[in-house]
């Protein structure tokens, strides 16, 4: 199996990205054996938010999505599995060793990865979908001079190890504005509040590596980080795709994009008539 997937529209209209980087579950036959038998699939996968946006490619939106589980290397880590967050919330390292909850993943229990492992993942897995993102940036840069890299994310509505009360419906990140110009940001949180969803931003979530390592507004490449509870498209146990509560969201999420879209397009035409 590839360890991602880049699904092309047949002609690209909007200078837009979506990767979605922990849809996989895929864990390699060399390694399958070694995690717990009882935690496969892992519960930490963002389950079904590739299907969720498989608008993108009708709506004329590149989209890249990993195949690969999150448990076997975090893409949205730092590299250097550098903490992303500092206030005592549970982070899962790039190559994680337990989950969300801290409960241990391998059979035997392992506390930390060798680094040569996790040397040897970085360079088959994270460095690859990486590479990835940045030749599409360049494509889409070379065609548009602003784009965005929408990062696709969703989490159950209540995880302790991480905040002590409930999720709210949705949080836009964006490295505190360093990641994307703030007026697309807040553009995305005013669409999705007026929709009536309860919207956060940059709280508890400012985006994690992928939007931080990419975002340069400066330069035109703009990256932004929605995570959303997975009870709005998921059925109330947070197990399957609840295409009821699905629909009006894929609604909601096309026109998000469409309209940063034309904000983007439209800030290029200003800026050329000043």
């Amino acid at each position: 199996m590839d360890n991602y997937q880049i699904i092309r529209p047949s002609k690209i209209i909007h200078p837009i990205i979506l990767s979605v980087p922990h849809c996989g579950h895929h864990i390699p036959e060399e390694l399958a054996d070694q995690y717990v038998a009882e935690l496969l699939p892992p519960d930490d996968t963002d389950w079904f938010v590739d299907q969720l946006y498989d608008f993108a490619s009708e709506a004329g939106i590149i989209m890249i999505r990993a195949n690969i589980s999150r448990w076997v290397i975090d893409l949205n880590r730092s590299p250097d599995n550098a903490p992303l967050y500092h206030d005592g919330r549970v982070i899962t390292d790039l190559c994680p060793c337990t989950n969300f909850l801290g409960t241990p993943i391998y059979n035997d229990a392992r506390s930390s990865m060798e680094k040569q492992e996790v040397e040897r993942r970085k360079r088959v897995y994270f460095d690859p979908y990486y590479q990835a993102i940045n030749e599409l940036i360049e494509e889409l840069h070379a065609r548009f001079q602003d784009i965005l890299l929408w990062d696709c994310h969703s989490i159950r509505r209540y995880v302790p190890s991480i905040r002590s009360t409930a999720f709210p419906d949705m949080i836009i990140g964006d490295a505190d504005g360093q990641a994307s110009m703030p007026e697309l940001s807040k553009k995305a949180v005013d669409i999705l509040k007026n929709a009536g969803y309860d919207v956060n931003y940059n709280d508890p979530f400012k985006g994690g590596n992928i939007t931080r390592f990419f975002g340069f507004p400066d330069i035109g490449v703009n990256a932004i980080q929605l995570e959303m509870a997975k009870d709005l498209y998921m059925d109330s146990s947070e197990n399957k795709y609840a295409a009821d509560r699905a629909t009006g969201l894929r609604h909601l999420l096309k026109e998000v994009l469409t309209t940063l879209s034309t904000d983007l397009l439209n800030s290029h035409q200003n800026n050329e008539s000043l």
